[in-house]
């Protein structure tokens, strides 16, 4: 059970701007051959799935606050993220398994008032997505 919560905390975290690796944690698990698959798939992606709803609620309630200063995003970075979103839409939330742009890209979205049922169905595909090819890998290197 605490190998289950160490992967589901690591997930969550990974998934919000802190910094964490919960692939390590999930390959971890997988090599020891002691836990069900669609166990630790199951529960990485739902830990993952809630960090980029905080990352989307936080967007979402972020801009009460853009005319403070010690608001984080300039005017000028928050039209750029905007801009980019209303290119790719929000099918770039496929994208938010990436590292580096796949976090920001969730707040983003909370930003720009993505409706959070689009933003959980594509955030759930990219993010078990992710867990399910490196899983696959780990198995067939184990």
């Amino acid at each position: 059970m605490i190998a289950y919560f160490g992967l589901f905390a690591s997930a969550l975290i990974a998934a919000t701007i802190l910094p964490m690796q919960s692939e390590a944690v999930l390959v971890g698990l997988l090599a020891t051959g002691d836990y069900p698959v669609t166990g630790l798939l199951a529960v990485a992606t739902a830990g993952n799935v809630l960090g980029a709803v905080i990352n989307w609620a936080l967007g979402r309630f972020l801009l009460m606050f853009q005319d403070r200063r010690w608001f984080p995003v300039s005017q000028d970075q928050l039209a750029r993220a905007e801009a980019w979103y209303h290119r790719y839409g929000r099918w770039s939330l496929l994208g938010s398994w990436l590292p580096i742009v796949g976090d920001p890209l969730t707040v983003v979205a909370g930003v720009l008032r993505e409706p959070i049922g689009p933003f959980l169905v594509l955030v759930t595909v990219a993010k078990f997505g992710r867990y399910l090819v490196l899983a696959m890998a780990t198995l067939a290197w184990v």
